[in-house]
């Protein structure tokens, strides 16, 4: 024990006695000043939107370096009201049900405090993320799309694009278009899976003379649904019209058949009639059509067109010995458009008449002996 108890000069026992108080006041000060704290901290945790009330998202727990110190105990700042924690246990549960559309993280700011009236405290951070339902519908942009396709376009040409916006996300926004009425359609919607737009493809090739324009109502359909959010009101759909607008061509004349078998007689005279071709023009405009011959030397001295009306004639008579069938090709001009030019064959058939006395083929010489009975054959005579 040092005991000291001159004061009035400063020697070296009142200068130990000194240092020894001023340490155990740090000492004492730091117990006091040394509050709980958050070793596991700042937290993270993740909950799904539309929880009830009360739905368990995270336990944080402080711990209070005094063994002598008094219970602890957790609060939030009024100021976060959708998240509450249980003064005791730490449990952070959820006041209110939340809306990851809304918002979808929250900061919330935990109190650990050493009794109740007690100054020394410790915060941490608990960041809870807002995980996603399927609770949202999807919605097209637009209740009309309207595309265009050429009627020459062919199967398979990428008409536009349609989209159901979904305030979901991920699996929760996948969507299925689906097209209305019996099959076959004009076209079929292929879905990205990553952008959830529909591409729509040409399924048929389509003729803007026979049909100009198309409704097509086509339906967006979420492909996961959570029934608890089904109801007669909400469903988990919607229903938007594509437009379909065929834009016109000019097309080449069209022959009503795609050949002509004609007969003749190889009597027939000079500028008799073999039979006609016709063609028609496909567009809107109907175009006159002329006709022609595609001719060889050889054609152009036997046959003849008439450009108006088709009608074909020979100019020479035909003889089925020298050629039994004759193939010509016949084309069809537009007359508003010459380079619309369509073509067509055209088979002959020269028809044989009597018109050659049979003959010998050869000279014959027999004879017969003097004894010879009746009714013997003794020669065949060949005759063409």
């Amino acid at each position: 024990m040092l005991v000291c108890f001159n004061t009035t000069w400063k020697s070296p026992c009142y200068s130990l006695l000194f240092q020894m108080e001023s340490d155990l006041d740090k000492q004492d000060s730091s117990l006091t000043d040394n509050g709980p704290q958050f070793l596991d901290g700042p937290y993270e945790a993740t909950v799904p939107e539309m929880c009830p009330k009360g739905t368990s998202v995270i336990q944080v727990t402080a711990t209070d370096p005094d063994p002598m110190g008094a219970r602890l105990f957790y609060s939030i700042p009024p100021e976060q009201p959708y998240f509450s924690v249980e003064p005791t246990t730490g449990i952070i549960r959820t006041l209110y049900p939340v809306d990851r559309e809304t918002q979808d993280q929250y900061f919330v700011i935990v109190q650990a405090r050493v009794g109740q009236a007690s100054g020394r405290s410790a915060t941490t951070t608990v960041t809870i993320n807002i995980s996603d339902i399927n609770d949202n519908p999807p919605r097209f942009q637009h209740k009309r799309y309207d595309m265009y396709v050429s009627e020459t376009a062919p199967i398979g040409s990428i008409l536009g694009k349609i989209i159901a916006d979904d305030n979901d996300i991920e699996d929760n926004a996948a969507m299925d278009y689906m097209i209305e009425g019996e099959p076959p359609h004009i076209v079929y919607i292929i879905t990205n899976n990553k952008t959830q737009e529909g591409t729509v493809i040409l399924n048929k090739t389509l003729d803007y003379e026979n049909q100009s324009v198309y409704d097509i109502r086509v339906k967006g359909i979420n492909r996961h649904i959570d029934k608890r959010f089904l109801t007669e009101d909400t469903r988990f759909e919607d229903t938007t019209v594509l437009r379909v607008r065929v834009q016109d061509v000019d097309e080449p004349p069209i022959f009503m058949s795609k050949e002509f078998l004609m007969e003749i007689s190889e009597d027939d005279m000079n500028n008799s009639i073999v039979g006609a071709v016709s063609a028609r023009d496909p567009d809107k405009a109907n175009s006159p059509i002329r006709y022609s011959i595609v001719h060889s030397k050889y054609l152009k001295r036997l046959f003849s067109i008439d450009a108006h009306n088709g009608t074909i004639s020979i100019t020479k008579p035909l003889d089925r010995e020298i050629a039994a069938w004759h193939n010509i090709t016949v084309t069809a001009t537009e007359s508003i458009n010459p380079e619309q030019i369509s073509e067509v064959n055209v088979y002959i058939q020269v028809l044989d008449i009597n018109e050659y006395a049979p003959e010998i083929s050869e000279y014959y010489e027999m004879y017969v002996c003097e004894n010879a009975r009746s009714g013997q054959v003794r020669l065949y005579i060949h005759i063409q």
